[in-house]
């Protein structure tokens, strides 16, 4: 394992923001297969000032009253938007992979680069106009991102701002999202 290069950093938020997050990512070669090198948040969760100074920055970053609820994309994302929600003093709302939510959900299906997934939220999940922050931990090829915010806006939801903790840049996924803006702290 080795340490994301922090030197070179760059992201939304400026250079400072974006060192400080690849200060505390690990890169984990072939997991999950051989020839994926798979980005470690989890060191950045673990560390609570660290983790502190990234939530109070997302937070600054779309403003205090910029959004209305949070919804965090499974699972890490989950982790992300709780601490949102609870630093803005808003409501948080989970977007589950399908069969996950008891009781009745709008679903999306997408592909993947390995088959097909359906995420789904709570049909009363959002009232009418509630603006919404989306958060996950990575930005890959988009396809999450994209049925998400999907998933928000038919649900009722309007999404007011897409954050992540780091985008994989070189993958496209901006251009994927186009035009809703999208708020990376780390892009590589």
């Amino acid at each position: 394992m080795t340490e994301t290069h922090s030197s070179t950093a760059r992201g939304d938020s400026g250079p400072e923001v974006a060192r400080l997050v690849a200060s505390r990512v690990l890169d984990v070669p072939d997991f999950p297969k051989p020839g994926v090198l798979f980005k470690d948040l989890m060191p950045l969760f673990a560390d609570g000032k660290v983790f502190r100074e990234v939530i109070d920055g997302i937070v600054a970053y779309h403003g205090r009253d910029g959004f209305d609820v949070v919804v965090g994309i499974e699972a890490r994302g989950f982790v992300v938007a709780a601490a949102l929600a609870y630093a803005a003093g808003v409501g948080v709302v989970p977007v589950r992979k399908a069969g996950k939510l008891p009781r009745p959900a709008h679903s999306v299906s997408y592909e993947l680069e390995y088959g097909e997934a359906t995420l789904e939220v709570h049909e009363d999940a959002f009232t009418a106009g509630h603006r919404v922050l989306v958060v996950d931990d990575v930005l890959a090829t988009g396809g999450t991102a994209e049925a998400t915010l999907d998933l928000v806006e038919r649900a009722g939801g309007t999404v007011t701002g897409f954050t992540v903790l780091l985008e994989l840049g070189f993958l496209g996924a901006r251009q994927r999202l186009a035009p809703r803006p999208v708020h990376a702290l780390l892009t590589v």
